[in-house]
């Protein structure tokens, strides 16, 4: 079970204090040498898989710990390098659970694998009373826009289902954060569950291999006063291909909904005209697990007060299921590959003049569970809140293959889009639209922590045009590979391909730090409210 004990708290500080001769690296290799050494030290079984919370994340905190001060960086945590989360962490014993459709008093069971899962990420109860259905389209509040899926649509006591999207009407990044944000909305509603169903179009991972997971415990902050629910609610994904069983009796079919939805349409609301029922076997238990933080301080008197916060997730999704006979999800490209790229610019940056602003250094924790410890670290940092003024994130880059195209995400939100596009353009790239925005990329790595308080942020990943064989692999990559064992360091690897985005991202840091502005919303941007408080 997950659980980092204080005294493994205090091992795990003492290795990073002390070092280790057996992650030395040659000052002499070359970048593309480090950063491939990175990947495979993150990568390698011994990590097992990095989850959160146990002794194969530790390694890998104090590996990171580690090279951070051979760099000569500043210890930026609350204990040295490291900033400790405690979190909440719950199983699923689906063997023990049921879940039940009823109709006038007639029940059919739903198969806990096949039909749907229940998810682990929000305190389940250990019981839902009967409860009706409610379709509320893609579930998004969003009135200052012009759609509101909840409007005119009671939910008091009721159990909400949602299909994945948004109407192309609204921009993707705002369908994102409202996606993000129904958990408020539902609850505001009177909702006292949500059941939800992948538009089989924007499915990512196969339900055979997603369904995997569904045993594995799920991690939420232990502050309830920073979890989006409060309180117990019922949640679960529902298979697509078993979904239309939801709607057998609306008079309403899950097919003609899917039309609408791929049009970019809105959808409507409607009963179900059948309950849900569920009981629910869940173990809890507590966890403690670090952020690792480094500072490179700037050189301007004024502009040294302020920080710029360079983020990529460590953590990965451990041991789980065999696949082939595998079990470790080693994590490769998701994302030994964006802390890597972290600790090659945190050299870069140390090795060159020093930056106005100062820079922090930030391997987050528990992102798989919810970018849980990107968001303590935005709402309880460890330098003044209000002088943190850009966040820049790398998450799962994809340097699999040679690429001229790269995704901005954030970049038409803020000042930091025009940055952003000068320094693709100086190593070679061109800015390309998100071609999957359904996909919710915008709210689904470590920058929305840092939007949500405030804070003008990008992310960026490698890309090729649409209906490009190397559009087609990556998508192929992610049905096979992503979230899985086979997302090691046996895949295809594009190492000057890496090297260059690692170039890019060191000329955007670089910029952001020495610009004299400090980096705003734009006054069109949906983003800015949670600056002003509007």
């Amino acid at each position: 079970m997950i659980k980092l004990s204080s005294h493994r708290l205090a091992v795990l500080a003492a290795l990073v204090a002390a070092g280790s001769a057996s992650f030395a690296h040659a000052a002499e290799t070359s970048a593309t040498e480090r950063w491939w050494a990175h990947v495979k030290v993150l990568a390698d079984d011994n990590m097992e898989g990095r989850l959160a919370g146990t002794p194969g994340f530790d390694r890998a905190a104090a590996y990171v710990a580690e090279r951070f001060a051979a760099h000569g960086l500043k210890p930026a945590g609350t204990q040295g390098y490291l900033q400790p989360v405690s979190f909440a962490v719950q199983r699923i014993q689906a063997e023990r659970s049921s879940v039940t459709l009823v109709k006038d008093g007639v029940p059919t069971p739903l198969l806990l694998g096949e039909d749907l899962v229940l998810t682990a990420r929000i305190a389940q109860p250990a019981s839902l009373p009967e409860a009706p259905l409610v379709f509320v389209g893609y579930g998004l509040h969003m009135p200052e826009a012009g759609h509101d899926d909840f409007a005119g649509v009671d939910l008091r006591g009721k159990v909400a289902v949602v299909l994945s999207g948004g109407p192309s009407a609204v921009s993707a990044s705002l369908r994102a954060h409202a996606a993000r944000d129904r958990w408020e909305s539902l609850q505001k509603a009177g909702a006292i569950g949500l059941i939800t169903i992948q538009n089989p179009k924007q499915v990512e991972i196969p339900w055979a291999r997603s369904k995997l997971r569904a045993g594995d415990p799920q991690m939420r902050l232990a502050d309830p006063a920073m979890n989006p629910v409060k309180g117990e609610f019922f949640t679960a994904a529902m298979n697509p291909a078993q979904a239309g069983k939801l709607f057998s009796v609306s008079g309403r079919t899950l097919e003609d909904l899917l039309v609408l939805a791929d049009a970019g349409k809105a959808l409507p609301g409607f009963a179900l005209n059948q309950s849900v029922k569920a009981a629910v076997s869940r173990e809890n238990t507590p966890a403690t697990s670090p952020n690792v933080a480094a500072m490179l301080p700037g050189s301007d008197p004024v502009l040294s007060k302020e920080y710029v916060v360079l983020t990529a997730h460590l953590d990965g999704l451990g041991v789980g299921a065999p696949i082939d006979g595998d079990a470790i999800n080693n994590g490769a490209m998701d994302n030994a590959s964006g802390v890597a790229s972290l600790i090659e610019q945190a050299a870069a940056l140390k090795a060159g003049a020093p930056p106005k602003r100062s820079i922090i250094f930030l391997a987050v924790t528990a992102e798989e569970q919810g970018l849980l410890g990107s968001q303590y670290f935005a709402e309880r940092p460890t330098v003044d809140k209000k002088a943190i003024v850009a966040n820049v994130n790398m998450d799962m880059f994809m340097p699999s293959r040679p690429a001229r195209n790269i995704i901005v995400m954030g970049e038409e939100e803020s000042t930091l889009g025009p940055i952003a596009r000068r320094a693709a353009a100086s190593q070679g790239f061109t800015v390309m639209p998100d071609p999957a925005p359904n996909q919710l990329s915008f709210v689904r790595s470590d920058q929305y922590s840092f939007i949500r308080t405030g804070v003008p942020a990008l992310a960026g990943r490698l890309a090729h045009p649409v209906g490009s064989p190397e559009a087609a692999a990556d998508r192929q990559w992610r049905a096979e590979r992503y979230h899985g064992p086979k997302d090691d360091i046996s895949q295809p690897f594009d190492l000057p391909t890496a090297v260059r985005f690692n170039a890019y991202m060191a000329t955007l840091i670089r910029e952001i730090a020495d610009t004299p502005e400090r980096p705003q919303w734009l006054p069109t941007s949906f983003f800015k409210r949670f600056a002003t408080g509007k």
